[in-house]
């Protein structure tokens, strides 16, 4: 009996998820969703932007602010790392 339950929610469409779960489900799944894409893939992206522009220009105040943002949001960093390479370009030598 529990197996079919779980094989028919398996199997049901998209329109038949709004009959079978209330709206306050769905919009709680919908917020954790969009908090944790935001947490671990959209503000680290912007962190890693922010840091790029401002890296070897920042005050001591700005350099805290951005250790602390990397603190706070360390678990979309890490995920982020290995997509990112953020190195010095190759210098030209001209001999």
């Amino acid at each position: 009996m529990e197996d079919e339950v779980i094989i028919n929610l398996i199997i049901m469409n998209i329109a038949d998820i709004f009959t079978v779960f209330s709206w306050d489900t769905l919009l709680a799944a919908l917020t954790y969703l969009v908090i944790s894409v935001s947490y671990l893939l959209i503000v680290p992206g912007l962190i890693y932007i922010y840091l790029k522009s401002r890296w070897y220009v920042a005050s001591s105040i700005e350099r805290t602010f951005m250790y602390s943002l990397m603190f706070f949001f360390f678990p979309g960093v890490l995920l982020l790392s290995p997509f990112l390479n953020f190195r010095p370009k190759r210098r030209q030598l001209n001999i």
